[in-house]
């Protein structure tokens, strides 16, 4: 079964992406989508712990807890020992379930591929890249977002021209949805020709 990684920094159209790969039939494994379902569960006392008062009704509440690391970016860390160990569990119960099910290809949607080394885990690498000027349109026209906010997440990622020059495939959002779907199935085409031709005899 081979394990596509996709990657991107903010507001590169990584999960818009990722979708239209499960739209598709690709099955998807987003790992956003699996913070905020931890975050409204099992990773809420376990976060408020560690950061007292940003738990409510059950869950987290994700503005303090913004607030509480825009105070103290060291937290980062104390909040990824606490999450990523989660994460990578369910990302392991997806891949078990996908292999059972005798899937071809599936898709890791990991924001921090590279920054927590999980490019090692997968077999072929799809970045998400676009123009920076839309990128910052894109991410300051969110809600409780600001220019010191999205700084500080950027100064957290890797750079985009890493990421580009370390990708198997890239995905350029700069344009419409349409020819954005047009490269994730020429993507999705020629990896199942390269599984046909057995490049990928150990995935």
């Amino acid at each position: 079964m081979l394990r596509i990684g996709l990657t991107g920094s903010i507001g590169m159209g990584k999960s818009t992406a990722g979708k239209l790969f499960a739209d598709a039939g690709i099955p998807l494994n987003d790992s956003d989508a699996v913070v905020h379902d931890l975050y409204a569960g099992e990773a809420a006392p376990l976060v408020d712990a560690a950061f007292p008062g940003t738990m409510k009704d059950g869950a987290v509440d994700r503005h303090e807890l913004g607030r509480q690391l825009a105070l103290d970016p060291d937290g980062f860390k104390r909040l990824e020992a606490i999450v990523h160990p989660l994460v990578r569990k369910r990302e392991e119960e997806f891949l078990a379930r996908q292999r059972a099910a005798g899937a071809e290809m599936v898709l890791l949607d990991i924001p921090l591929l590279f920054e927590t080394g999980a490019w090692e885990r997968v077999d072929v690498i799809v970045v998400v890249s676009t123009d920076p000027q839309i990128q910052r349109q894109r991410v300051l026209a969110r809600e409780d977002m600001t220019e010191e906010k999205f700084d500080m997440i950027l100064s957290r990622q890797t750079p985009d021209a890493e990421k580009r020059r370390r990708a198997d495939y890239l995905i350029d959002t700069s344009h419409s949805i349409a020819e954005t779907r047009a490269r994730v199935l020429e993507i999705i085409a020629d990896l199942k020709l390269r599984i046909a031709k057995g490049d990928f005899r150990n995935a």
